[in-house]
């Protein structure tokens, strides 16, 4: 294959490096911190605050997803991204209770809360959100916490269905519901998974799959039963299979009944039940095959390539070459 370029590959080639001294090199000058020691305090500032992630919520879903985050930065960061210090990573965990994993026994909870802090992690209970910007989170104990991710997993508040200011409503703001999971005061209108309070054990149960799907088969028998006409059937009575949540590596949290696991045979009991619920064998041992390799190898690589801004030069070659400096090909 021989290139032959135009008489004017002089000028291309000038071209060329005028651009990548405006391009290559300003990009260089700003991971640098712009030359100057002021201007390099203020690039660390901001990456810190766009690697400081604040979960609010601290049930299952905030501390499973806590645990993930801090294993995914701690084996990804340094390895894709060597410019960013792992040292500026920051995860903070909020709950507004005094305890995390509320639906657990308390000595699971304070099992993964000591987890977490092993890891690095800022875990602040009793204090909630008050207000969240671009920027910052501000808490109620009054302290600001400087960061661009905000990730909320306290649950939902749910809109009225209908539309009345007076529904009765759980601590949690969730609609209160009777013994048929029916709105109080209304015959006609079900309220089931995250938007019910439904009363199990002197509490309420928690906003997970497993209590949505029984309460989701439950009316939609109920709903069939009137249909037929068939005598309403009795009150709902939920079916605790047990709860579980992974914190991280080797380290999970598992509640059946009075049975309760934590640590290194938490976390196989979580996987064991995670793979049997899956659908079909090919399935349980594709995800059990991606788990071991993981596992073993702690291969969690994310492959990046981006371009910042806009580059005329690239574009222009990825519209095809055109005019005298065209490339040819023999």
């Amino acid at each position: 294959m021989d290139l032959r370029f135009s008489d004017e590959d002089e000028a291309f080639r000038q071209e060329v490096a005028q651009w990548l001294a405006d391009n290559l090199v300003g990009e260089f000058a700003v991971l640098r911190g712009r030359g100057g020691p002021g201007d390099e305090h203020a690039l660390i500032d901001e990456r810190r605050a766009w690697l400081t992630f604040v979960i609010v919520g601290g049930g299952p879903t905030g501390v499973e997803y806590t645990g993930a985050l801090a294993e995914l930065l701690r084996l990804v960061l340094g390895r894709d991204f060597p410019d960013l210090a792992p040292g500026l990573a920051r995860i903070v965990l909020v709950e507004g209770r005094d305890r995390l994993l509320g639906a657990f026994h308390p000595k699971l909870g304070q099992y993964a809360e000591r987890i977490l802090r092993d890891g690095g992690i800022e875990v602040r209970t009793s204090v909630l959100v008050e207000k969240a910007t671009e920027e910052l989170v501000v808490l109620s104990s009054g302290d600001e916490i400087l960061g661009r991710t905000v990730v909320w997993s306290a649950g939902v508040r749910p809109e009225d269905p209908v539309r009345t200011p007076d529904a009765p409503r759980s601590r949690s703001r969730r609609l209160e519901v009777d013994g048929h999971l029916r709105l109080q005061g209304r015959s006609d209108v079900y309220v089931i998974g995250d938007a019910a309070s439904v009363t199990h054990r002197g509490g309420e149960l928690a906003m997970l799959a497993p209590p949505a799907m029984q309460e989701g088969r439950y009316v939609a028998r109920s709903i069939l039963d009137q249909v037929r006409g068939v005598p309403a059937r009795g009150p709902f009575q939920y079916r605790d299979k047990g709860t579980m949540a992974t914190i991280g590596r080797n380290a999970a949290v598992a509640q059946v009944g009075r049975v309760r696991f934590r640590g290194f045979p938490g976390w196989v009991v979580w996987l064991v039940v995670h793979i049997c619920y899956l659908i079909g064998f090919r399935n349980r041992l594709a995800v059990l095959w991606s788990w071991g390799w993981d596992y073993l190898r702690r291969d969690r690589p994310i492959r990046l390539i981006i371009r910042s801004h806009g580059d005329p030069l690239a574009d222009e070659f990825e519209s095809g070459p055109s005019g005298p400096n065209d490339i040819t090909k023999d």
